[in-house]
């Protein structure tokens, strides 16, 4: 595979995957912050260019040295050709297939390949598949087809107001990562705080901050421009406080220019409501991750 080199063509990059979207929408987020700074240093690979079949966002070397952190060993891919991508993905010199790792994808249709890899490359695969949420102002900008006006609550995509003298608006701090940690159901684990903490240091975060200062509810940012990780502690749910914080950081990553996404799980019915009562799209293709484990 070829490595994108300078910021001209990953721009350009990053402007072709918009014409695939939102089945890019995972690889794309990605390229867009590497445009912004690429502070969690990755790399774009493709197996052509400029007219490429598939593309993989990964880490560079130097940061993938823990053999066992699948957070940071994380790879986001998008292909127009299955078979293109299944014969690139078995090349060590693109997927250390050694490693503890995950695969991210907004196209479901690469479950078949990842199973057969799994087979070839002898190792254990664990698909979660999820809603995939588009914000209002990203679908207008990027997907504007997507739109249909007909299917929108009849509200104004605002949440109701928070009791201000109660909660207190902030961001997160590095010290809050162990809360973030011990409610994020992928975490729960010395190397997914050591992410949280990577996220909370990088990339604009949002939370309330109950009366005893500490916070109650929370929203935050990974490496592929995914709002991700919200939550309400137990004692403050039914709330409304978590669709308070959504909406204050889609407004702010809003005027940043950031495209604005993220997942809910199938079961997860009050945060499907949420979406829509905050006007977040559901996409007609899923988030997907694969976690892969060598045998």
């Amino acid at each position: 595979m070829f490595q994108l080199q300078g910021p001209q063509m990953q721009q350009m990059l990053e402007k072709a995957l918009r014409k695939f979207l939102p089945e890019s929408l995972k690889v794309y987020g990605t390229v867009f912050h590497m445009n912004q700074g690429n502070p969690f240093k990755l790399k774009a690979l493709v197996d052509k260019w400029p007219d490429f079949n598939t593309v993989v966002v990964r880490p560079q070397e130097q940061v993938m040295v823990d053999d066992f952190d699948h957070y940071t060993n994380t790879y986001q891919i998008y292909s127009k050709d299955p078979k293109n991508c299944q014969e690139l993905l078995s090349s060590l010199e693109v997927i250390d297939w050694k490693q503890h790792l995950q695969i991210q994808s907004s196209q479901p249709s690469l479950n078949e390949v990842i199973q057969n890899l799994a087979a070839v490359q002898s190792f254990q695969v664990k698909h979660t598949q999820r809603f995939l949420y588009m914000a209002i102002n990203t679908v207008k900008k990027l997907t504007p087809s997507l739109l249909d006006v007909k299917k929108l609550p009849p509200a104004d995509g605002k949440p109701k107001a928070i009791n201000q003298e109660m909660f207190r608006l902030s961001s997160l701090d590095v010290t809050h990562a162990a809360l973030v940690n011990k409610f994020w159901h992928f975490g729960g684990n010395e190397r997914s705080q050591r992410f949280i903490e990577r996220c909370i240091q990088t990339f604009p975060t949002f939370c309330l901050l109950g009366p005893e200062g500490t916070p109650v509810c929370w929203d935050l940012m990974d490496q592929t421009g995914e709002m991700r990780m919200a939550a309400t502690v137990p004692e403050y749910r039914n709330q409304g406080l978590i669709s308070y914080v959504i909406y204050i950081h889609s407004q702010a990553l809003n005027k940043l220019g950031f495209p604005l996404y993220s997942h809910t799980d199938k079961e997860n019915k009050i945060m499907q409501k949420m979406c829509y009562n905050l006007h977040h799209i559901c996409m007609p293709c899923t988030w997907n991750q694969w976690h892969c484990v060598p045998l």
